[in-house]
């Protein structure tokens, strides 16, 4: 915050996982814990908060399982509002639901209304692929699903139509933003969604996306600073208005050295 940063983006792992992802809706949960710190010490630093089942659930998943393994949609989005409204109550400035559960934007939508937050903006995470890019954030974060893998819910990573369709079924629920995952693959579905909506667009720059300019860096392949820079030019200039990006402290970091 002394450097500059105005926003975060939480993400909790909990000390105990269940099948009802029931740390994601603690009162006393850690991001819950982490919003009410964060929001008294630095009033003004706007914290936003990740609303997903994953990293709660003992396997891993996003939603809710059959006993086949199968997700299921509607089961799953009570505790996906429930999670929301808890991460609101504790302070949040803005809630985003990465789960791509069908319909989640419309249920939290309803829920933050009814309890008088109709003001807290959603930021969905609309448009996200099953990608092979978020495996260390999956490795850190301890969410990597236990069996099967996610593309029932996520999208397939070949389908460019799909991204207007799920973007815009997100702004007919109530979405304020949208974010974009992952973001340098997919600098063309950046600039297909900005072409057709008018909120705010995201782009998130993953784990892997971060490792690999990390790791060619430190292995003296590339200038990691200069790739860095032109990593994150190259989404805003295929439309994204706002970048999460790990390498968040260090750009913040340079520039303040200036």
């Amino acid at each position: 915050v002394d450097a500059g940063l105005t926003a975060v983006l939480l993400f909790g792992i909990p000390a105990e996982k269940d099948e009802k992802a029931s740390g994601a809706y603690a009162e006393n949960g850690i991001v819950q814990q982490a919003v009410r710190r964060l929001k008294h010490r630095w009033p003004g630093l706007v914290v936003i908060t990740d609303v997903c089942l994953c990293e709660y659930m003992s396997h891993g998943h996003c939603g809710v399982l059959m006993p086949d393994g199968a997700v299921l949609n509607d089961p799953t989005l009570p505790l996906l509002v429930k999670t929301a409204v808890s991460h609101a109550a504790a302070g949040a400035d803005m809630v985003a639901p990465s789960d791509m559960m069908d319909g989640r934007v419309a249920a939290i939508r309803a829920a933050l209304d009814e309890g008088g937050l109709k003001e807290l903006p959603i930021m969905s995470y609309a448009v996200k692929y099953a990608s092979a890019y978020y495996g260390p954030f999956r490795d850190a974060a301890e969410s990597a699903p236990a069996s099967g893998d996610r593309k029932s819910y996520q999208m397939n990573s070949g389908n460019a139509r799909e991204a207007l369709i799920e973007a815009r079924a997100d702004i007919e629920e109530g979405a304020d933003a949208l974010i974009i995952k992952p973001a340098g693959p997919y600098g063309d579905i950046i600039r297909l969604v900005r072409e057709h909506v008018d909120v705010p667009l995201c782009a998130y720059q993953v784990s892997g996306e971060y490792a690999m300019i990390r790791a060619a860096g430190r292995n003296g392949w590339i200038d990691e600073r200069a790739v860095m820079l032109e990593s994150l030019l190259g989404l805003k200039r295929a439309g994204a208005d706002m970048l999460i990006t790990y390498f968040a402290e260090e750009i913040l970091r340079q520039r303040l050295a200036r």
